[in-house]
């Protein structure tokens, strides 16, 4: 199960990224494609290193990467890292199923 590949602490970094409607945004836009932070900043009403912490927060959570190129830095996704926060929340709900079917069969039984 996903919940025992990752540590306590690499879900708290996945959740807490994901929490900000900010952070969900810049993920959603260098999935598409992968943009420079400058690029970035120009979408948000916030300061150029606003963006910046915003984006570490993204790569502390290993939701994405950054590489230089030249003077930038160009931020791209990581779909591997998606896919197992996906994996993670999947898990959450099937226990969330299981709870829900035992709860129908003691309300059958009655």
């Amino acid at each position: 199960m996903v919940v025992d590949e990752l540590s306590a602490e690499e879900i708290d970094r996945v959740f807490h990224a994901l929490a900000d409607a900010t952070r969900r945004d810049i993920l959603a836009q260098v999935i598409r494609s992968e943009q420079s932070v400058s690029a970035l900043a120009q979408h948000y009403p916030m300061s150029f290193a606003a963006v910046q912490k915003h984006v570490a927060v993204l790569e502390r959570a290993l939701l994405v990467t950054k590489k230089r190129r030249g003077r930038e830095q160009i931020v791209h996704g990581d779909l591997a890292a998606l896919r197992k926060a996906t994996r993670l929340l999947g898990a959450y709900e099937e226990i969330w199923r299981y709870r829900t079917s035992q709860i129908e069969q003691i309300l059958a039984e009655d």
